[in-house]
């Protein structure tokens, strides 16, 4: 039997599309899943490529069917399966055999893992992929943790099957331990924030101006090909026009508004509280979706407060107006993204390849766009600069801010809730105001926990009058 290049653990819909892709590569691959009846079931749908592949039913099985040193990739649900995984590999491995844990890990646990494989003189990866069933299968993004020289032994195969943007692979090292993983964390709190910048503007075009599932779908295809274009509001025209093969109505008209998660957007807004970079975009997107599974908690308050109006008058918006305000709602959203992750790598020691970044996510993830190519540009000339400053990302804040405003304001007074945009409004608002209201906080927490502030006229710690007690009540 010709032994395999590398192995994959995790027959599910990412590990089995992986699985093809890696044999469609060239290489062949050995499999092996805990229901081993899925083995055999993925086998059977292989076709043609299942003569590079290595079907294996047992674990020892398995790891004897490797080329050593071996590379064997997880692509098993995150958390104790993962651990309970490697326990369960590493003593039939040898000390170069490398683990290569594939799934949508907490990069604390990557890190933690890491960490255990360096004191057990193991090599270990942790890496961040991206694109879905269909990316998995036919070209992700991804993003590589760990040891570089571990890297190193399997990039070939990654590089390989990874999306490729004008030739380019979109996959890359990002930097020691959990670093590839939290990037990935990251991305999925941008197509967080992302998705919901695109649901609130379709709420407008369905509630405010009374169109329907397929007006709206042609509405997102025109902006497609302008500078929204990129992979989430192509799909949102499918989506929009696509018929319940069921019922015949609209496929949106029938789908229930309570929305899912992974939690990997949680993760994200609670690393930016820990570094203190501030996501109020990814925040707000988040909060949107936790409402939005509380359906039971929306009927009782619209049943008791009744329904906003939400029609617009004719005119009040323009189609314009609405893409200009998801231009700028976008903008902030992705340099909130990369913000954090430059002040996280900071954090973690990190030395996160930022341009590379932008450019691993233009082919085969999920928020791919042609503004990342831009974004990749401005992150090569000033890597550490908030994406808002940089001249051509500034323009366009510039040239789209008003629209904005105008598109929350009139949500607001009309009940249409914009959570995520009206978050991204109040960024722009607040980063570009020098003297911000936070002196007031500052007097208060002075004056209950004598915390102290800084004046404006001298260098210091300083209290106010109240500390000696003739301002209390």
């Amino acid at each position: 039997m010709d032994l395999s290049e590398i192995g994959l653990i995790g027959l599910g819909t990412m590990g089995a599309a992986l699985s093809l892709n890696i044999a469609e590569k060239g290489f062949r691959i050995s499999v092996f899943n805990r229901t081993v009846s899925r083995v055999d079931g993925f086998l059977a749908e292989a076709g043609p490529l299942a003569e590079r592949i290595t079907p294996t039913r047992s674990l020892e099985d398995f790891v004897a069917s490797l080329a050593e040193p071996r590379a064997i990739i997880l692509m098993v649900p995150a958390g104790e399966a993962v651990d309970a995984q490697i326990a369960a590999l590493r003593p039939l491995l040898g000390p170069d055999d490398l683990i290569i844990d594939a799934g949508n890990a907490n990069f604390h646990d990557t890190n933690r893992r890491a960490a255990e494989a360096v004191a057990q003189g193991v090599p270990f990866l942790g890496i961040g992929v991206s694109g879905g069933e269909e990316g998995a299968r036919h070209g992700p993004s991804i993003m590589g943790g760990g040891d570089r020289a571990n890297w190193d032994r399997v990039s070939h195969i990654l590089e390989a099957i990874s999306a490729k943007y004008e030739g380019e692979p979109c996959a890359t090292w990002m930097g020691e331990g959990g670093a590839g993983h939290f990037v990935k964390t990251v991305h999925n709190g941008i197509e967080y924030a992302d998705m919901q910048l695109i649901a609130e503007t379709y709420g407008v075009l369905r509630d405010g101006m009374g169109l329907s599932a397929a007006e709206c779908g042609e509405v997102f295809g025109r902006w497609n090909d302008g500078p929204l274009r990129s992979y989430l509001v192509e799909i949102s025209a499918r989506v929009s026009a696509a018929t319940d093969p069921e019922t015949g109505s609209p496929m949106l008209d029938v789908i229930l508004d309570r929305a899912g998660q992974k939690g990997t957007g949680r993760w994200t807004v609670i690393e930016s509280q820990q570094v203190g970079a501030p996501v109020p975009v990814i925040e707000a997107a988040v909060a949107a979706r936790n409402l939005s599974a509380a359906l039971e908690t929306r009927r009782a308050g619209q049943e008791l407060f009744g329904a906003a109006p939400q029609s617009l008058p004719d005119g009040t918006l323009s189609l314009d107006d609405l893409e200009a305000a998801m231009i700028a709602g976008k903008i902030m959203c992705y340099a909130q993204g990369f913000d954090l992750l430059a002040r996280t790598g900071a954090q973690h020691g990190w030395a996160l390849p930022m341009p590379e970044i932008a450019e691993v996510w233009r082919e085969g993830c999920i928020i791919r766009s042609d503004m990342l190519n831009d974004m990749a540009a401005a992150l090569r000339g000033e890597p550490e600069r908030n994406l808002i400053f940089a001249d051509y990302f500034a323009d366009l804040v510039a040239r789209n801010h008003v629209a904005l405003r105008k598109v929350v304001s009139t949500g607001a007074l009309h009940g249409l809730p914009m959570p995520a945009l009206s978050a991204a409004l109040s960024y722009f608002d607040m980063i570009r105001t020098e003297r911000s209201t936070a002196n007031m906080l500052q007097a208060q927490r002075d004056f209950f926990g004598a915390h102290g502030f800084e004046r404006i006229d001298a260098a210091g710690k300083h209290h106010g009058p109240w500390a000696s007690g003739q301002d209390r009540p």
